[in-house]
């Protein structure tokens, strides 16, 4: 609807015009106070020129009243307006809310290393960045979800290493002595359980082969996180590996021309000259490659792919990487403002007031499917997606395990499935309802129907700035409306029943389609 009606007023003034929501509904659905910028350019008062304006708008069929208030200019959408779009909806269910915008965009989001289990930090981000998929794809977007599979260097030398070592100590009762840095959980334990039966005993002792035990166990765990994602409907079209693009080096190197240096027997690459603290190592003395390497070769490859936008979802420990991954790609001959990076920060956790227990399969962390198992896919997913990615979360589980308004997932879905139960218990059919005409509404009503068709405008607000909790703020916003209509109003039997329920049907559509954009799916009954 906004989007309608910015389009009528960029025609008409040729640019874009504020259009607003006024807080009082009473003046109508929409304002812009566009006469208050024309004043100096017409030397007239905003008064004088909003009133001509309203004048000008007064037989447009897409208004039931235009007015000129205090040099603002206020717009009321019709009645058959209203209705035709509702009954629009209603009858285009799967493209409520969509657009035809264009672009390709690579979002690369989770990447979690394959060395454990997914924990609390890693469904945060992963998460954020479905719903960014969601939204992005329901308005056009041709993007790709990519997950970057860090399978090379440290890490998997380390989870080698921690694998024979628990095996050993776990299942072999030997005495071994630890490193300052390894992994640990009951799950290494399991791994340990299945490389003895695959590989045999001697394999946990054989230091030669720490390094296929490595490549073994990163596999197993990477599978065990692709389930963890699908648990909460979450699916990537291409995974790449860290370890298969090494052979680009050389390649990728001369790319960066004098973009990198060597000195002291390292390789440095001139970060500093783009914002960076200072310039940083992407090869060591020894020759080993940096983790930094592996993004530069990383991102010349995303960005040969041909992607017209890149956005990576990255968590806050991630924030200084920005500067030196931007310069490789500026030094490799690309467009860095191309590439948009969004910050994920970490989640506190809490269970009666106090801090939730970690998981011994998970060692050190608390591992994402333990909460999954507590509070179910649904709550977890609005809950991560119900406040800004870039700040800090805190949240008790036991909260959102409550059957009552307190739970806001819950007060959602109730209103979705008490209209499903009220257009049950009417003898109206769908035929009828469909047919009827939202006419003659009570200014509740009208308000009402208005936020249930403001998704669209929400939806696009929501990926645009980047800002996914706008749409469970929105969505808990329209369920508290629905849910003080029908305290406030009898429906079933009254006289505009029909009417009233086809009304119920938009909101309805409205949350059954925002909660599809969050990953969840909308109940009919509960």
């Amino acid at each position: 609807m906004k989007q309608r009606v910015s389009a009528l007023l960029r025609d008409k003034f040729n640019g874009d015009v504020i259009l607003e929501k006024p807080k009082d509904r009473s003046f109508g659905h929409f304002a812009t106070p566009i006469a208050f910028s024309l004043a100096k350019e017409l030397r007239k008062s905003p008064m004088a020129i909003a009133e001509e304006i309203a004048t000008s708008f007064n037989d447009h069929e897409m208004f039931g009243a235009v007015e000129a208030v205090k040099g603002y200019i206020n717009f009321r959408l019709s009645e058959s307006f209203l209705d035709e779009y509702a009954s629009w909806a209603l009858s285009h269910s799967e493209q409520f809310g969509s657009s035809d915008k264009k672009g390709t965009i690579l979002l690369e989001f989770v990447s979690a290393n394959p060395t454990g289990p997914l924990h609390i930090g890693h469904a945060r981000g992963a998460v954020y960045g479905d719903t960014m998929l969601r939204l992005g794809r329901h308005l056009g977007y041709d993007i790709t979800a990519e997950y970057y599979v860090n399978d090379a260097g440290n890490q998997i030398d380390l989870l080698g290493v921690s694998l024979q070592l628990e095996g050993r100590s776990a299942l072999l009762g030997e005495s071994v002595e630890w490193p300052e840095k390894y992994y640990r959980g009951e799950y290494l334990s399991d791994l340990a359980r299945e490389a003895v039966e695959l590989f045999g005993e001697e394999a946990l002792r054989d230091e030669s082969r720490q390094k296929e035990l490595a490549l073994w166990a990163k596999d197993k765990i990477l599978a065990l996180i692709v389930a963890d994602l699908k648990s909460i409907n979450i699916e990537f079209d291409t995974f790449v590996s860290e370890a298969s693009l090494y052979d680009e080096w050389d390649r990728v190197m001369a790319k960066m021309g004098n973009g990198v240096y060597v000195s002291e027997g390292k390789t440095f690459i001139r970060s500093s000259v783009y914002g960076d603290d200072h310039d940083r190592v992407v090869v060591r003395e020894d020759g080993r490659p940096t983790y930094l390497a592996g993004d530069i070769i990383y991102h010349n490859q995303k960005f040969e792919r041909g992607f017209e936008d890149y956005i990576n979802i990255w968590g806050a420990d991630h924030h200084g990487y920005i500067a030196r991954v931007k310069a490789a790609i500026t030094y490799l001959g690309y467009d860095s403002s191309k590439l948009e990076v969004l910050l994920s920060q970490m989640v506190s956790l809490l269970k009666d007031g106090e801090p939730f227990k970690m998981s011994k399969r998970a060692g050190t962390v608390i591992q994402m499917s333990d909460v999954v198992e507590e509070i179910g896919s649904d709550a977890l997913r609005f809950m991560f997606a119900s406040k800004k990615c870039d700040t800090a979360l805190e949240f008790d589980i036991e909260e959102l395990k409550r059957q009552d308004s307190s739970n806001p997932i819950y007060y959602i879905q109730y209103a979705h499935a008490r209209i499903q139960t009220l257009v049950a218990k009417s003898e109206k059919s769908l035929d009828d309802i469909m047919a009827s005409h939202l006419h003659g509404l009570s200014a509740d009503a009208d308000g009402l129907l208005f936020e249930a068709l403001l998704l669209p405008e929400i939806i696009d607000d929501a990926f645009e700035s980047r800002q996914a909790q706008k749409l469970p703020d929105y969505l808990k916003v329209l369920a508290g409306r629905l849910h003080k209509f029908y305290y406030d109003n009898r429906i079933i039997g009254s006289e505009d029943e029909a009417k009233l329920l086809k009304l119920l049907l938009v909101v309805a559509l409205s949350i059954k389609t925002g909660l599809s954009l969050l990953g969840i799916q909308a109940k009919d009954q509960m």
